[in-house]
């Protein structure tokens, strides 16, 4: 093998565009080793590693030391995964059974997650850093080959295409809001709409389920969120209707939504007490910096505030510990079973009683039939969506 070769020489080589067999290898959790015993343990480190890897003898094959905590093993003989599986097969063998002895009082196992894979160019690379991705999702110390077919990278392809998608929507200001009505029980009218955020894919609009996280990962939650206010804003101006826009984590830690609700509602001179903000349980804890902050002084303006999905992760009763809400939303899990499952009854009616002596409206989501429809109202659940009352829709029901 080869005497170990700097980044420079690697991006050389990357930029001849020949073919390639890589074996990628990431030190795991090497910024841990860093803040425990100092920057220069680390450097240390790293030449122990070469010094190690330069041992090795691998037929036709030269080592790259990267940037970071990485390093390249390129074999440019042999094509296939026999020769580059056996390579890394025999670097975690060694490293997983071996400690590098710094001083009688510092003594350091290394391990790696390993990426292989094969190609020309800064793709072999990009695939090979793709696979320790997928393999960390799972584990360490070990290998993973690049394969297009697998789950994780065609979850990557995906996100990729919908975060395409957003930003086009974003730019062209077409995040379309589809409205779904909410039926006051006592009255069987409907009082208020749900604003749901859909983005058209050849024709057909689609919902967050498919794009939330790209829009997530990308952090273009908050561009959504100002898209649907705005547009719902202008839909309801000449109605009397109260709505609700779901707000994430990303809109509360952004830190906007009360200078841009203000400044919209002007606009369109509608009421705060009209908007009702549902917090979707993605939002782990309202006491973190200013989120609970943000909260109250929205309250004390005027918009009303609803917890989504209530009885599920986040969305449980510690949140109403943290603020007092307007509504709650019963988790859809409660309410799909709540004919034919006991404990999903007992659930609920425990959600109603707490809610009602704090002063909390109750909705069912999932109201899928007459029966359902019958036995929330006996159960006293103030309000009730579902596709029995309409389905989302890019119009108002004729009632609006």
């Amino acid at each position: 093998m080869k005497v170990l070769n700097n980044c420079e020489a690697f991006k050389t080589l990357l930029r001849t565009n020949n073919e390639l067999s890589l074996v990628l290898l990431n030190i795991d959790n090497f910024s841990n080793i860093n803040h425990s015993f100092g920057i220069e343990i680390g450097d240390e480190i790293f030449i122990r590693v070469e010094d190690t890897l330069k041992k090795f003898n691998f037929p036709r094959t030269k080592v790259y030391k990267l940037e970071s905590d990485e390093f390249a093993l390129v074999n440019t003989g042999t094509r296939g995964d026999v020769v580059t599986i056996d390579i890394a097969d025999q670097i975690c063998a060694y490293f997983n059974s071996s400690s590098i002895e710094l001083s009688k009082d510092i003594v350091v196992n290394i391990s790696f997650s390993i990426g292989i894979a094969s190609g020309k160019g800064l793709v072999v690379l990009n695939k090979a850093r793709i696979a320790i991705k997928e393999l960390r999702e799972h584990t360490r110390g070990t290998y993973k080959l690049y394969d297009k077919e697998s789950p994780y990278i065609k979850a990557i392809a995906n996100n990729v295409y919908w975060v395409n998608k957003i930003q086009k929507s974003i730019a062209e200001d077409n995040i379309i809001p589809f409205f779904q009505p909410i039926i006051n029980n006592k009255t069987k009218k409907i009082e208020k709409y749900e604003c749901l955020a859909r983005i058209e894919d050849n024709g057909v609009f689609v919902s967050p389920y498919h794009f939330m996280e790209a829009a997530k990962e990308t952090r273009m939650i908050s561009f959504i969120t100002k898209n649907m206010i705005k547009h719902a804003c202008l839909k309801f101006a000449k109605t009397k209707y109260e709505f609700s826009i779901n707000i994430t984590n990303d809109d509360l830690s952004l830190g906007y939504l009360e200078e841009f609700l203000l400044r919209i509602t002007a606009i369109y001179n509608i009421e705060p007490s009209r908007i009702v903000l549902e917090l979707l349980e993605d939002i782990s804890s309202l006491s973190k910096g200013t989120i609970l902050k943000q909260l109250s002084s929205l309250k004390n303006i005027g918009f009303k505030l609803a917890v989504d999905d209530f009885g599920s992760e986040s969305s449980n009763f510690s949140r109403l510990l943290e603020f007092n809400p307007d509504y709650l939303k019963i988790d859809g899990v409660f309410i799909k079973n709540i004919l034919s499952d006991k404990k999903s009854q007992i659930i609920t009616k425990g959600i109603i009683s707490i809610a009602h002596q704090m002063g909390i409206k109750v909705i069912a989501e999932y109201i899928h039939n007459q029966d359902v429809q019958d036995k929330v109202e006996k159960l006293g659940i103030d309000y009730s969506q579902g596709y029995l009352h309409g389905i989302p829709s890019k119009t108002l029901n004729s009632q609006a």
